[in-house]
């Protein structure tokens, strides 16, 4: 294979090293493609001379033993890089950080390369790529369409297959819009996920640097890597158990209500989103509307709130001292942020708590959210013509998420089939509370599997390219789901009138099996909700029909505490015989019981006009 075709998606660069390709013949190819750009992608690519130490370091090394051997990577120049300048889109701001960002550290020890840094809008301020010195990024399938931003270099230079992937931030959506717009998978990590040590942030208590990758898969093996907690970083936090992983199904997704979806004019916007909805619903979801009011209401805060001063504090004393030097819209957002009051600051810090406990209450009903990633896109000329309204139009869907600690990702959904942007990508986001970043991740890959097409702007099939895996290396990893599976068989399933005790602590029915055929069951007398009790015996047993749930650690001792005598948790043995925990029967409890094993089941048991 030609290295001026080899696709950069993890799988098929992990196969060229595999047939012997060196890590400098892919790296020059990806500084090749990436001096080639003409999107206005890169503010500097790095020399052959400062890539050879990164190169270097590889030699002699086995490609097995790093997750991101020799993978090729672009770095938003809001992010430190050792020896190369960071300008944060503003070439009056440059400086030379002696350290790399501690995300940065964490992809080169997996084996990762750095090839140059991206074009954003100037310091992270902005959604669509026009607001830099260094050109306005142009979107990877039509120049004359906005890229989405701020890390818009980062999205063009992985869709036109310069890099394998590449680092963003996100604030108000910054790292989900140019997923949208190129065709990618952008990820959105649980704040504090990902360290900020050695990243200029926009909004440092709102902030986190993103994953912009060809795949799901591909981002998940990157966020593997480069999650850690860091110490330094105030605001850094250790990777939570993952919970109930709904990805598999089936799961129940919010769709925001008609009344509050905006495409701003984009019919075939609309058409992708109510398509998107449909296509999640045959990978096992049901849909349930949910009013957004409070959600936009949050969103809103971020720039008409007080948190608009962490962007202005973030760069105060370059911006009292040089005005002139910050582009106008960035200038008049930033600048804004100068007078807010400590009154105000803590109004709004009241106003968001309590939208915050509004906004969580549709946890209770679903396990993600559905939303356009932006309601539509824009011209490069439409956008500097009016850039403060449009800018606003692109994070309607975005700007409450890093406020309310959700996770997110960005994945395509279609094509637009008409109107002026008629054959750019579109996508939408999947959301869900803090530390469900995995499970969001093999929802978007089943998603962005069922709707086929090719990798960004690259021509490679996603259905060429490997699924997500099992739980990735890494601290979030190890994180595990932090969830126990436990089988039931009689008031605790679906619909009978113990099954709350397991809907009310976040609980997902995994699957319906039958028992190993060596169970007796007894309608067990007394108490006030009728129960049976599963008895294992040596012979003359039965399978018994049972329902196996997944329940968070965290609340699964709460539930055993709540069993009365004579029943308990023990092992159940299932018809493919594993063995998971689940409903047991003390031999002396079933005195005085009826046999009912004959019925197969409790349910079979009831349907025959036994008393509930």
């Amino acid at each position: 294979m030609s290295l001026s075709t080899l696709s950069f998606d993890l799988a098929s660069l992990q196969a060229a090293y595999r047939r012997g390709t060196t890590v400098r013949e892919v790296v020059a190819e990806a500084q090749r493609r990436s001096r080639a750009d003409t999107h206005h992608a890169y503010i500097h690519v790095l020399s052959a001379e400062e890539l050879e130490p990164f190169v270097a370091r590889l030699d002699g090394v086995d490609p097995a033993s790093l997750p991101l051997f020799g993978v090729p990577f672009a770095i938003k120049d809001n992010i430190d890089l050792a020896g190369v300048p960071t300008t944060a889109g503003c070439p009056e701001f440059a400086f030379t950080p002696g350290e790399s960002a501690f995300v940065v550290r964490q992809l080169l020890a997996a084996g990762a390369v750095p090839v140059g840094k991206t074009n954003l809008d100037q310091f992270a301020t902005g959604l669509n790529g026009t607001r830099s010195p260094y050109g306005a990024c142009q979107n990877a399938h039509n120049p004359a369409f906005i890229s989405g931003g701020s890390s818009s270099g980062s999205g063009v230079a992985v869709a036109r297959g310069c890099v394998s992937f590449a680092l963003g931030t996100d604030t108000a959506g910054s790292g989900r819009v140019p997923a949208s717009f190129n065709g990618l998978v952008g990820l959105k990590p649980t704040l504090g996920l990902l360290s900020g040590t050695g990243v200029l942030p926009a909004c440092r208590s709102v902030e986190t640097p993103s994953i912009l990758a060809l795949t799901a898969a591909d981002a998940q093996a990157v966020l593997g890597a480069v999650a850690a907690f860091d110490a330094t970083d105030a605001y850094s936090r250790p990777a939570q158990p993952l919970g109930v992983d709904f990805s598999a199904g089936p799961f129940r997704f919010g769709v925001p209500r008609a009344q509050d979806l905006d495409f701003f004019g984009n019919d075939a916007a609309a058409a992708l989103f109510a398509s998107a909805v449909q296509r999640l619903a045959s990978l096992g979801g049901t849909a349930v509307e949910i009013d957004l009011t409070p959600f936009l209401e949050a969103a809103k805060l971020l720039y008409e709130g007080p948190w608009v001063t962490e962007r202005y504090v973030a760069i105060q004393a370059f911006i009292d001292a040089q005005p002139e030097a910050v582009f106008p819209p960035v200038r008049t957002i930033i600048e804004g942020g100068r007078h807010k009051t400590a009154a105000e600051a803590f109004a709004g810090a009241y106003r968001l708590k309590a939208l915050r406990r509004v906004c969580d209450a549709v946890w209770n009903d679903v396990d993600c959210m559905l939303t356009p990633t932006a309601g539509t896109i824009y011209r490069i000329a439409e956008m500097q013509a009016d850039p403060i309204r449009l800018n606003s139009h692109l994070g309607r869907y975005t700007n409450f998420v890093n406020l309310l600690d959700h996770s997110a990702v960005a994945v395509p959904a279609g094509v637009l089939a008409s109107g002026d942007a008629q054959g750019l990508p579109w996508g939408v986001t999947l959301g869900a509370p803090a530390h469900k970043d995995l499970a969001l991740l093999r929802l978007a890959d089943r998603f962005h599997r069922a709707l086929g097409g090719t990798l960004g702007a690259t021509g490679v099939d996603v259905a060429s390219t490997p699924a997500c895996s099992g739980l990735p290396t890494g601290e979030v990893g190890t994180a595990g789901t932090g969830t126990v599976r436990v089988a039931v068989c009689g008031a605790h399933l679906s619909g009978l009138p113990l099954n709350h005790q397991l809907t009310s602590r976040g609980a997902r029915l995994l699957a319906s099996p039958q028992s190993a055929p060596e169970y007796r069951l007894y309608a067990l007398a007394g108490g006030p909700v009728q129960r049976p009790g599963m008895v294992r015996v040596a012979e003359g047993g039965a399978a018994i029909a049972l329902e196996v749930w997944e329940v968070p650690s965290a609340l699964f001792g709460s539930f055993v505490a709540g069993i009365p005598a004579p029943l308990g948790i023990g092992k159940v043995k299932l018809a493919d015989g594993s063995e998971v925990p689940g409903f047991i029967c003390e031999g002396m409890g079933i005195t005085g019981a009826t046999d009912i094993t004959h019925f197969g089941g409790w349910r079979a048991w009831l349907a025959a006009g036994a008393p509930r």
